[in-house]
């Protein structure tokens, strides 16, 4: 089964820049490497990062950390889904 993990975080005005970075040099040092990871970024500072894992749903998994509180505006949102393959169009 793969399993993908979403963290994503807004970051408090005008450090959008430095949360992208902090999230990918976190990503790059997971304990252990995903199957796949992405980094994306969105309007309003926000950063989204996708890992996809090798791994059955409830496996524990390296996830990203909480950045420090002065940096995002809120909480760090996370998900986790099971995939599904491709979609069909």
């Amino acid at each position: 089964m793969t399993v993908a993990l979403m963290w994503e975080a807004r970051a408090t005005e005008g450090r959008g820049a430095e949360l992208l970075e902090w999230a990918g040099e976190r990503a790059a040092e997971l304990p252990r490497p995903p199957l796949r990871s992405e980094l994306l970024r969105a309007p309003e500072d926000r950063v989204l990062v996708l890992t996809w894992w090798d791994a059955a749903y409830d496996d524990v998994l390296p996830e990203l950390p909480e950045p420090d509180a002065g940096l995002i505006t809120r909480a760090v949102h996370r998900w986790r889904f099971e995939s599904l393959g491709p979609a069909v169009g």
